[in-house]
């Protein structure tokens, strides 16, 4: 898992004018990279209580959202597209994580996730 994140994960940052048009190669191929992004993201965090939960949250949150997935959603327009992104990352978290913090805390990995999401 960790090889697959350090190495097969590349999500091109390109200039948001370049992306603006949908039907551009650049934003298709952005678009693409996103998602297989955060399919990885949904299948490392399946491992979460077969391998070590920090081991998990290390390689999903710190390097695969923090690192590729959050640089992308805050690239995006505020918007449906946004929103669909977030809330596709969001469901990949298991709920397990959540359960002893207190209201209004959050993660420490997800605390700029968090913030976006404030927005």
């Amino acid at each position: 898992m960790k090889k697959s994140v350090e190495e097969d994960v590349f999500i091109p940052l390109y200039p948001k004018s370049t992306v603006e048009d949908k039907s551009s190669l650049r934003s298709k191929f952005q678009e693409r990279r996103f998602w297989s992004a955060v399919k990885l993201l949904s299948n490392v965090v399946l491992w979460d209580g077969i391998v070590q939960e920090d081991k998990v949250r290390d390689l999903g949150l710190s390097k695969l959202l923090n690192r590729y997935l959050l640089l992308n959603i805050l690239n995006t327009p505020l918007g449906p597209d946004n929103t669909e992104k977030c809330s596709k990352v969001v469901a990949c978290l298991p709920e397990g994580w959540f359960q002893d913090l207190k209201g209004g805390s959050t993660l420490p990995e997800l605390l700029n996730f968090s913030q976006h999401l404030l927005q």
